[in-house]
C-alpha cells in the first residue's frame, strides 16, 4: 500500500506551501470558508502562536472558532491525551460507562449552575455543537408535546436543518424569531435599557396575545452572547426577564453555550453574568479541550426520552473527554474566567481609544475574551448620526458602561462596511495576526484569543490590530474588491506563546 508522500525536503518551503493551498482549492468544496480569507498552512502551534509551512508565525485570535480555551497544544491537554493512549483504554465505546467519561462528567458538573449541577442529566451527542442543538430541540419537543420554537434575530446555532432554521435559514421547523437587544443597531432605534425593555415587552405580547399567531412553543433558545451575530452580550436584566417569561408559561429555556462556555466571557458559563438558571444548556467547542465533543445538560424533569431516542455512534470520544476534563479543571483551578474578565476589560478600553481615532469604527463591544469591532462607512452616513462628547464609538460589554461618543441618531447607525472589515482582516494577516469576521453584515472583526494569553501577548495583538486599522482606514486606502493574497509575505514574527 502506497503511503501519502510528504513534500520532498529538496522542495522549497514556499513551493510546498503553495502546492498544498493549490491542491486544497482544487479538491475541497466551494463551501470552505476560513481557508479563503486565511490562506495559511499551519504545521506547528503552541499557545497563541501558529507557525505556517512557509515559516511565518501568527498570533491566533481565532482559536478554532473559540474551541481552544487553553490555546494550541497546552501541556495539560497533551498529558491527558497521552495518559489515555498509554493506558491501553479503549478509544471508542459508544455510550458505555468508562473511568474517563466519569471523570469528565464529574468535572463538568462541578462547574454548572447550581440547580443543574444538583439534579441535571447529561446526554452526549455526536461530536458537533449543531447536533447538540438538535438534541435540545428534540428533548423539549418530547417533554412538552409541543412543536414550535422561539429564537432570536442574529442567532447562530449550527448548520443542520433544525439548527439552521433557528439561526434564520433553513426550512421545515416552525420558528418564531424575536428581537435580540443591542445598542448600536437597536431594532427599536433606542438601545440601552429602553431597547431591552421594548424587546422583552414584544416577546411577552407575542406569547400572550391570542391573535399573535404564536402558539405556545416547545422551547426558547438564546445565546447569552451572540458570537457569529457580531459579539452582542445579552443585557443581564433582559435575559432574566426571558427566564421569568418562559418559566411562568412552562416554556423550557435553552442556553446555547457552545461558544461562550468554559470561561470565555469572564464567567465559567455566560449565563452566570445574569444568574439565570436555564432548563437546558448546549455545550461543545471548548469542553473537548480542542477535540470534538458535544453534550446537552438539562433538568431531570425534562428527561422523557426512551432508550435510543437520541443516539449517535461517536458520542463516547475518550480522548476528547480526557482533554476536556483537563481543560475544565485547569480553567477552574487557575481562575481563568476571572482573568478573562479583567484582561477583556483592559482590551476593550484600549480598543475604545482606537475607536476615538477612527470614525470607521462604529462600536467596540464584548464580554471577557470575546471581543468585536464593528466597521462602518462614515462617508456614506453624513448627517445620519449625532456626535456627543469626544467623537468616539461607544464601548459596551460585560461590566462596562455603554460610554459616550458617536451614537446612532435620528437617521440610525452608520452603514455597515463588510469591505472595510475584510480589509482589516487581511492587513492583520499581513502583520501576523489571525482574526475572524462576523456580524449580520460580516462587518465585525472578532477576537477570540485563548484564555492563557499573557498581558504582553494581548498588547502585541492590539498593536498589530491598530496598525491594520490604520492601514485599512487611512485616507485613500483601497477598499472595494480587496484581493485575498495567495501567499501573504509581509508580517513580523509573533511573540512566543
Amino acid at each position: 500500500m502506497a503511503l501519502t508522500q510528504l513534500p520532498s525536503p529538496a522542495a522549497s518551503p514556499a513551493a510546498a506551501y503553495e502546492g498544498i493551498l493549490r491542491r486544497q482549492s482544487s479538491r475541497e468544496s466551494a463551501a470552505r470558508t476560513y481557508a479563503r480569507s486565511l490562506p495559511i498552512v499551519p504545521v506547528r502551534a503552541r499557545g497563541l502562536t501558529i507557525e505556517g509551512a512557509d515559516g511565518r508565525r501568527y498570533l491566533d485570535c481565532l482559536s478554532g472558532a473559540g474551541s481552544l480555551a487553553l490555546g494550541h497544544n497546552h501541556p495539560v491537554v497533551l498529558e491527558a491525551i497521552r495518559s489515555v493512549l498509554d493506558s491501553g483504554a479503549p478509544l471508542h465505546v459508544l455510550d458505555l460507562a468508562t473511568p474517563v467519561k466519569d471523570a469528565f462528567t464529574e468535572e463538568l458538573f462541578a462547574t454548572l449552575p447550581r440547580e443543574l449541577a444538583a439534579s441535571g442529566r447529561i446526554q452526549f451527542c455526536s461530536p458537533a455543537g449543531t447536533d447538540a442543538v438538535e438534541a435540545a430541540f428534540k428533548l423539549v419537543r418530547t417533554a412538552t408535546g409541543r412543536d414550535g420554537l422561539l429564537a432570536f434575530t442574529g442567532a447562530y446555532h449550527g448548520m443542520t436543518e433544525g439548527a439552521l432554521a433557528a439561526s434564520g435559514g433553513g426550512s421545515g421547523a416552525r420558528v418564531t424569531r424575536l428581537p435580540y437587544p443591542q445598542d448600536y443597531r437597536c431594532p427599536f432605534g433606542v438601545g440601552g435599557q429602553e431597547g431591552a425593555r421594548l424587546a422583552a415587552r414584544l416577546t411577552e405580547s407575542l406569547l400572550d396575545d391570542p391573535k399573535s399567531g404564536v402558539r405556545r412553543p416547545a422551547g426558547m433558545i438564546v445565546e447569552p452572547v451572540q458570537g457569529e451575530g457580531g459579539v452582542l452580550p445579552a443585557p443581564e436584566g433582559w435575559l432574566r426577564r426571558m427566564r421569568e417569561l418562559t418559566a411562568a408559561r412552562s416554556i423550557p429555556l435553552i442556553a446555547d453555550e457552545v461558544q461562550t462556555g468554559v470561561g470565555r466571557t469572564g464567567a465559567f458559563w455566560a449565563v452566570g453574568h445574569s444568574g439565570v438558571e436555564p432548563d437546558v444548556m448546549v455545550l461543545s467547542k471548548a469542553i473537548g479541550g480542542s477535540l470534538p465533543l458535544a453534550a446537552i445538560v438539562y433538568r431531570d424533569a425534562l428527561d422523557a426520552w426512551q432508550p435510543g431516542d437520541h443516539a449517535g455512534t461517536f458520542r463516547g470520544n475518550q480522548l476528547a473527554m480526557a482533554a476536556g476534563a483537563a481543560t475544565l479543571r485547569y480553567v477552574r483551578e487557575n481562575g481563568l474566567a476571572g482573568r478573562a474578565a479583567t484582561l477583556g476589560r483592559r482590551m476593550l478600553e484600549r480598543l475604545g481609544a482606537l475607536a476615538e481615532a477612527y470614525d470607521c469604527i462604529g462600536e467596540v463591544r464584548g464580554a471577557g475574551l470575546m471581543i468585536g469591532i464593528e466597521f462602518v462607512e462614515p462617508e456614506r452616513g453624513a448627517g445620519a448620526c449625532e456626535v456627543l462628547g469626544g467623537g468616539g464609538a461607544p464601548v459596551t460589554g460585560a461590566g462596562l458602561p455603554a460610554g459616550t461618543g458617536r451614537v446612532p441618531g435620528a437617521g440610525g447607525p452608520l452603514p455597515a462596511s463588510p469591505a472595510r472589515a475584510a480589509a482589516v482582516q487581511q492587513e492583520c494577516l499581513r502583520r501576523g495576526l489571525i482574526v475572524e469576521l462576523g456580524g449580520r453584515h460580516s462587518c465585525v472583526v472578532r477576537l477570540l484569543p485563548p484564555l492563557t494569553i499573557t498581558d504582553e501577548q494581548a498588547e502585541a495583538v492590539l498593536d498589530r490590530l491598530a496598525d491594520a486599522v490604520a492601514a485599512a482606514c487611512r485616507p485613500g486606502a483601497r477598499i472595494p474588491g480587496i484581493p485575498t493574497p495567495s501567499t501573504p509575505k509581509e508580517a513580523g514574527a509573533a511573540s512566543p506563546a
